[in-house]
């Protein structure tokens, strides 16, 4: 006898209910919508796929860097269900225009195809990628498949006369009538073997390319943009100074006048961007003290960077440089050395900086009516406070800050040298420069930002034409290497621009203070090799200031950032003339006015480094080595890639030692070096091949 059915809850049974009146609802539905027609969500027909587009910086989100005359070379994978074969191009154009301009797109191998333009001026420009099934290249790829197989291709030929007639309905009276007797030829029996000479003529294939079949084309989902700059974006060579230090006579204030009188001492050293700390007013309260005492003597000149007073603010000069018209007159005189005034913009003020009194709002107030200083615990800068950029009234205090920077560009700077960037938002650092450049293309910004490797980086995408590095901290080989190849050799290169600095006002690095001269001659030439910008803060560099405050400080013993240095740019130990040779190789070498074909060898010394840059046509090689060691004497052999550099390893090849004048003659991809520091810290070789002439006449270029 079989059991009884149990009885089943009342909620058991509401939700066995609700179930099927929500199957029944659906069944009514479904039904309702029989015979009617669903939209598409694309066009079938484009069954083209790209992605993986290189360059592209965040998917998009912020544009790459390039110089004008540079090319942007664009990669992707394009590819497609079955067998067709494709064309793709390659779109770019100026932001201001309408129109793009198209370059065909070559295929590499495994989906992968390139394309490249050249960018002529500065500005923006937008690229991106359209592709498509291409029916002729098929038809005509397949066609010379079935014809080496020997198959029958009458019908395949009258195929082929159709697609080229339907090209010919777009082309023009010239091509239209070829197109139309080519047609006419595929479809004649009589004449198949002509046809088929005419099916695989490349006169054919260029005319059809210029009517191609792509309405069901598939255009990248984006527009990716590139900012082009001038030239000193990428090669530069930097010199900071404070004008108040080149007073002749110990103990007085420098001015705008010394200045110029030093100019051409900074360009006989080779440099072309002259630096200066802020020239403004500076605050009379919380003034720092010699080596940073928290309470200065009233006498004491006190940190440029702490701006502001009574006498004016960041659109003000500094009472004892001089006037506005003595500044403008550097910038005028500096120009015919082939320099140019790069400002300092410090966007901080002292505690009685004139927009403490008339804009209060942009500022943190603590609770006992105090305005907060800046700090970076346990540090503290009391002469300095910061804006506070979460203010309500954080769009009034934007367009004051721009109007700063807009007010020195109508001075005629062009050049500005950003402190601290990473202390203030992002967004407002990514609005300023697109403000900028929008009017001002040629303003070049360089992000004076020791930060985290992330913060460093989204600071350069967000626009920075330059930016500082961790250079004066990589003294190893492998630090060395390993850092110059995520410079120079993933996607950071496409946005990060580096500029090496061995010292500044506030890093006095431990390899500085304990290797002596040899020490400052080795990271000159590292700096000046490996990164097409770099800088020195003078005169402390070429004179080897190499004293810090205290065992285990970076901080220079008697800083001038608290006090009026005087000098003695004459000494006869002065590396001046070092600098000079070094800047002068740098001019006289193109490889080494760009980061983007830097490569290291192997040189079985771990104190030894190796690497080349040349140029993208070969046409100049230079390879350095470097002894990192400023005490001793190394040696090693260096492995170089003969094939890779275009040199025939049955022939010898010239090194040109470019420091001493001395030239070897190597052979093959191993050789010896050797480097005493105290001789010079490295070899910089000009590689130089072989010529014979007619006459067996050997000599090298």
């Amino acid at each position: 006898m079989a059991e009884p059915e149990r009885a089943k809850t009342t909620a058991e049974f509401v939700a066995i209910r609700g179930f099927k009146k929500s199957i029944k609802k659906g069944w009514r539905k479904m039904k309702k919508s029989e015979g009617k027609q669903s939209r598409p969500v694309q066009d079938g027909r484009r069954g083209v796929i790209i992605e993986g587009v290189k360059p592209e910086i965040d998917c998009g989100r912020f544009p790459i860097k390039r110089v004008a005359g540079e090319k942007v070379i664009v990669e992707a994978d394009i590819f497609t269900d079955g067998h067709d074969a494709l064309s793709c191009i390659l779109l770019h154009r100026r932001e201001e225009e309408s129109q793009w301009t198209e370059v065909p797109m070559k295929f590499l191998a495994n989906d992968r195809w390139q394309g490249f333009f050249v960018v002529t001026t500065m500005g923006r420009y937008h690229y991106t990628i359209r592709a498509w099934i291409d029916r002729f290249q098929s038809w005509r790829r397949d066609l010379a498949k079935k014809v080496e197989a020997g198959q029958e291709i009458k019908v395949d030929l009258l195929i082929g006369a159709e697609i080229i007639e339907n090209a010919g309905k777009k082309a023009s009276d010239a091509d239209a009538l070829k197109l139309k007797e080519w047609a006419q030829a595929l479809r004649s029996p009589q004449k198949l073997s002509a046809g088929l000479h005419l099916a695989l003529e490349e006169d054919l294939a260029a005319i059809i390319a210029k009517y191609p079949e792509n309405q069901a084309a598939t255009l990248y989902d984006k527009e990716l943009v590139v900012v082009v700059e001038r030239s000193q974006a990428r090669f530069s060579t930097w010199y900071e100074m404070f004008p108040r230090a080149c007073a002749p006579r110990p103990g007085q204030h420098g001015t705008f006048r010394d200045c110029q009188a030093r100019l051409p001492y900074v360009a006989a050293m080779g440099f072309d961007v002259l630096y200066l700390p802020p020239i403004h007013p500076i605050g009379q309260q919380n003034r720092k003290g010699k080596n940073n005492i928290p309470a200065g003597k009233e006498d004491e000149v006190g940190s440029p960077w702490a701006i502001g007073s009574a006498a004016g603010g960041h659109k003000a000069i500094h009472q004892r440089l001089g006037t506005l018209e003595d500044f403008q007159q550097l910038i005028g005189k500096a120009k015919d050395y082939g320099i140019e005034i790069a400002m300092d913009i410090a966007f901080q003020c002292a505690p009685d900086h004139p927009y403490t009194k008339e804009h209060p709002e942009w500022f943190r107030w603590r609770p006992d009516g105090t305005v907060q200083y800046a700090e970076n615990p346990p540090k503290k800068y009391q002469d300095i406070i910061p804006f506070d950029f979460h203010t309500a009234h954080w769009r009034e205090l934007w367009e004051e800050l721009k109007s700063v920077v807009t007010y020195w560009i109508e001075q005629g700077v062009r050049i500005f040298r950003v402190d601290n960037p990473h202390t203030k938002p992002f967004c407002f650092w990514e609005w300023l420069i697109q403000e900028i450049q929008k009017d001002y293309p040629e303003v070049i910004f360089l992000a004076e930002a020791f930060t985290r490797p992330k913060v460093m980086y989204h600071l350069a995408k967000a626009g920075f034409t330059q930016s500082y590095t961790y250079f004066a901290w990589r003294n190893t080989k492998w630090e060395i290497t390993q850092y110059f190849t995520e410079l120079n050799q993933t996607e950071v290169k496409e946005y990060f621009r580096p500029n090496l600095w061995p010292n500044t006002p506030d890093i006095l690095t431990e390899y500085l203070q304990m290797g002596g001269r040899p020490a400052f001659m080795t990271r000159l030439i590292l700096a000046a090799t490996l990164g097409a910008s770099y800088g020195i803060y003078g005169p402390a560099f070429e004179l080897g200031e190499n004293h810090p405050r205290e065992f285990g400080s970076e901080e220079y013993l008697d800083s001038e950032k608290y006090e009026i240095k005087n000098w003695d740019i004459k000494r006869p130990d002065s590396l001046k003339d070092f600098i000079a040779r070094i800047n002068k190789i740098r001019r006289e070498n193109p490889a080494l006015q760009s980061n983007w074909h830097l490569s290291f060898h192997p040189i079985d010394n771990d104190q030894l480094i190796c690497y080349s840059k040349q140029t993208e046509d070969l046409s100049d090689l230079v390879l350095v080595v470097v002894n990192l060691d400023p005490h001793h004497v190394h040696a090693g052999w260096v492995e170089i890639p003969l094939a890779t550099l275009g040199l025939d390893p049955r022939q010898p090849y010239q090194m040109h030692d470019l420091l001493s004048g001395a030239r070897y003659l190597w052979t093959g991809s191993r050789n010896y070096v050797e480097v005493d520091p105290r001789i010079a810290p490295a070899h910089i070789f000009r590689l130089r091949r072989r010529i014979r002439t007619e006459r067996d006449f050997d000599y090298f270029i």
